[in-house]
């Protein structure tokens, strides 16, 4: 009998990239890549690459801890994945981060972005608004991992540091701020101001490339004397920052290595986040079929061009390993070792344990010791790993050593009409507060629920419902 040119792997259900609704989806390996193969009555089929490696997509299936739950749901199940968001009962993870977006206006109009934010969009929200959603979070979580304030731009709020003040009163363990860097470039006392709220608190600075013509296209402008500014501001005031790159094939992908480098070399840069291109928003100059990359490129472009991170060393994360990966090392007197590498999965996936012994670099044991261990006080200044990613085992870093000596890389790709995958969407852990409670997951917000996506998706509500209308009279 002939064989087909593939090896079928799994199903899944998909949405068709054009009318969203939901359709079947098969996972095949075919020429040392993973695809998903799908096929919208209306609009056809499509093939879509979802991994470049079928070893670590396959690693992704085994890296899948117990599901930590929220501490209440947002909606019932009644439409079903992903239409029912959220949180729903039938969501598989709490919130590991979660996004309060302050205003809709941002001092730029980036050609790429996710919520097509502007000078001109929307309005600021009001402290009301802002305080209802994050009474929200606090419900959902009781004592949440991260908030990350969002925009737009959340620096111009003209009540930002009230906002930041109402976050501190609650039990959040980590407060991010996701910039674009213009104010903290332009305005010294701005950032001093901001030290002040350290320890637990972050800025998500916006740092695609050190190539003035593709930020042009990324970002609408050449930003490389703001962005410079803002770390020379931040490094000076030691704000942890994580520096956050997002990615198009061919435009930005072979600076990942350079990025990462200089990041080491700034005192306050404690990680990269390497984000590819989410096909939602304001997308020009941008063509899904060409430009997107995959989680598995984004992993070995670090593994080639960072001379940090071996295979070993950038690992999925358990609580969404179809679109998390985590590299993590210990930087100290201009040296640099992995870390992630020498931690039996077995490890990560049973959570917090009491110890872990390093065997193979002597001072390595010596320094960190107890790295995973659950041994210190409330009153230590040591920063936790699982502060700032739950599905990670607690750290304590003895003596002078603390969270300045970590440095994590992160892949977080988030999914979008073409490589939706129901299954994984499932374990979504970066969620974003909408401002009537919900807590949705980002993946889903900018596909069907942010600004008047909902009018849409209410449409695909109505054909479900008659469906089963239909059907009772058979």
């Amino acid at each position: 009998m002939p064989n087909r040119p593939y090896t079928y792997y799994d199903l899944t259900i998909s949405i068709c990239s054009t009318c969203l609704r939901k359709v079947e989806a098969k996972i095949i390996f075919e020429n040392e890549n993973v695809y998903m193969v799908k096929t919208c009555m209306t609009h056809g089929r499509e093939k879509i690459l979802i991994s470049t490696d079928i070893d670590y997509y396959k690693l992704c299936r085994d890296f899948i801890k117990p599901s930590e739950m929220p501490h209440r749901w947002n909606t019932p199940v009644k439409y079903g994945c992903p239409y029912d968001c959220g949180l729903c009962p039938d969501h598989e993870q709490h919130s590991c981060l979660t996004l309060l977006e302050i205003t809709e206006r941002c001092n730029l109009k980036c050609p790429i972005c996710f919520a097509e934010s502007s000078p001109h969009k929307g309005s600021f929200r009001s402290l009301e608004q802002i305080q209802f959603m994050l009474d929200s979070i606090v419900a959902n979580e009781k004592e949440p991992d991260i908030i990350q304030v969002s925009g737009g731009e959340p620096t111009i709020h003209p009540q930002f540091f009230e906002i930041l003040d109402r976050i501190k009163e609650k039990p959040v363990k980590h407060i991010m701020v996701n910039t674009n860097g213009l104010r903290i470039a332009n305005d010294r006392e701005f950032v001093k101001r901001l030290a002040e709220y350290k320890p637990g608190f972050e800025i998500y600075l916006q740092f695609d490339s050190f190539e003035g013509e593709a930020l042009e296209e990324l970002r609408g402008a050449d930003l490389r004397e703001v962005r410079q500014k803002a770390i020379d501001h931040l490094n000076e005031f030691n704000i942890s920052t994580t520096l956050v790159v997002v990615l198009k094939k061919g435009l930005n992908d072979h600076e990942v290595g350079s990025i990462i480098q200089y990041g080491l070399k700034q005192t306050c840069v404690r990680g990269v986040t390497l984000q590819p291109i989410q096909s939602a928003g304001r997308l020009e100059n941008f063509d899904p079929e060409t430009d997107r990359l995959t989680l598995s490129e984004v992993r070995q472009l670090i593994i080639d061009q960072s001379g940090v991170f071996g295979e070993k060393d950038m690992v999925p994360v358990p609580c969404h390993p179809d679109s998390l990966a985590m590299g993590y090392a210990f930087k100290k007197d201009g040296k640099v070792t992995p870390l992630t590498g020498m931690v039996d999965k077995n490890i990560l996936l049973e959570g917090e344990r009491n110890t872990i012994v390093f065997e193979q670099d002597e001072n390595i044991r010596n320094m960190i010791f107890t790295l995973f261990s659950l041994n210190h006080s409330p009153d230590s200044s040591s920063m936790a790993l699982k502060d700032l990613l739950c599905c990670l085992p607690r750290v304590n870093l003895p003596g002078d050593i603390g969270y300045d000596n970590v440095f994590r890389v992160i892949i977080m790709q988030f999914q979008d009409a073409y490589n939706f995958d129901v299954r994984s969407v499932k374990k979504s852990c970066v969620h974003i507060a909408h401002p009537d409670g919900r807590i949705i997951p980002f993946d889903t917000y900018n596909l069907f629920y942010r600004d008047d996506k909902e009018k849409e998706l209410m449409k695909i509500r109505e054909e479900i419902m008659m469906g089963r209308e239909s059907s009772k009279s058979f």
